[in-house]
C-alpha cells in the first residue's frame, strides 16, 4: 500500500498505472469506520486499483470549532486500508496542497445547496463540491463511492457529475448501521455513553412516526436539538432528512419512506 502526501508524488504514481486500469476512489476525511470499510470492499471487488483519500477538509467547515475537534485517526485509518486492500492512500496534511488557489475558485450548486444542512451550514457544499471535483481531477477515477447516509451530499456530487460531463460514475452505497440502528459516522465518536444511547432514536423515529412535524416534536422532548425534519419529494422517491444536535455533536440521517 502506497500512502502519498503530496499531490505531485500521487500524479507521478497515477500516471505509471496501466493506462486501461479501472480505478476506484473513496474520498474520505478519515476516522474511518465499518461504512467505510464497506466501500472500500466494493471498490475493491468493482476495479483494478482502489484509492482512498483522507482529508478534511478545510473548506466544507462553517464553523472553525466543528473542524478542530473533527477526529482524526491515523494509524487506526492506515491498519483499515491496509486491511481493506487499498492500493494508495491520497493524504495531503497542508491544505495549501488542494488549494494553492486559496480557494479562490469554487463551484457551487444554487438550488437544492441551499435547503436542509446548506440552509444551516452556509457554503458548506461549496466546499463539498469544491474538493471532490479537485480530487477527482487527481485520482481520476472510474468509479467513485458515496454512502447513502450524507445523501444530499450524493446527490449534489450527482448532479455535479451530470452538469460537467465528467467521465467517473458515482456509486451511491447503502448506510450501515449500528444494530441500535444508529448510521455509522466518525461524528459518533465524539458521542458520550449516555448519548451514543439516545442517537439511535433518530432512526426509530423517522421510521416510526408518520408526519415530520410530529417526529420533530418527538426527538425535541427526548432532548435533541432538531435542525430540520422534513420529506421531500424528487418526482421518483419520498425521503425523510433530519440533522440534530446532542450536545455539541451534529448527527444527520435519512431514510426512503
Amino acid at each position: 500500500m502506497k500512502v502519498f502526501e503530496t499531490i505531485p508524488a500521487f500524479l507521478e504514481w497515477r500516471k505509471n498505472l496501466k493506462p486501461q486500469a479501472t480505478v476506484g476512489f473513496v474520498p474520505t476525511m478519515g476516522a474511518l469506520h465499518l461504512g467505510h470499510q464497506s466501500l472500500l470492499a466494493r471498490a475493491r471487488v468493482e476495479n483494478e486499483i482502489t484509492v482512498l483519500s483522507i482529508f478534511v477538509n478545510p473548506t466544507q467547515f462553517n464553523n472553525a470549532q466543528d473542524f478542530d475537534t473533527y477526529p482524526k485517526t491515523w494509524e487506526e485509518d492506515l491498519r483499515i486500508a491496509a486491511q481493506s486492500g487499498v492500493d494508495a492512500i491520497l493524504a495531503p496534511h497542508d491544505p495549501k496542497s488542494i488549494y494553492p488557489d486559496d480557494f479562490h475558485y469554487q463551484l457551487s450548486e444554487n438550488q437544492f445547496s441551499k435547503e436542509l444542512c446548506g440552509e444551516f451550514r452556509p457554503g458548506h457544499f461549496t466546499g463539498v463540491l469544491t474538493v471532490v471535483l479537485k480530487l477527482f481531477q487527481i485520482v481520476r477515477p472510474v468509479r467513485a463511492y458515496f454512502g447513502e447516509k450524507d445523501h444530499q451530499q450524493l446527490s449534489l456530487i450527482e448532479g455535479m457529475v451530470n452538469a460537467f460531463f465528467m467521465d467517473v460514475k458515482v456509486i451511491p452505497c447503502e448506510t450501515l448501521r449500528e444494530p441500535s440502528g444508529l448510521a455509522l459516522s466518525s461524528r459518533n465518536l465524539r458521542l458520550s455513553p449516555e448519548q451514543k444511547a439516545l442517537a439511535p432514536k433518530i432512526y426509530q423515529t423517522l421510521l416510526q412516526v408518520q408526519e415530520p412535524e410530529t417526529a420533530k416534536e418527538v426527538l425535541s422532548s427526548l432532548g435533541f436539538k432538531v435542525e430540520y425534519l422534513v420529506d421531500r419529494n424528487d418526482g421518483k422517491k419520498r425521503r425523510r432528512y433530519v440533522a440534530a444536535w446532542l450536545g455539541d455533536v451534529r448527527l444527520i440521517d435519512n431514510v426512503e419512506l
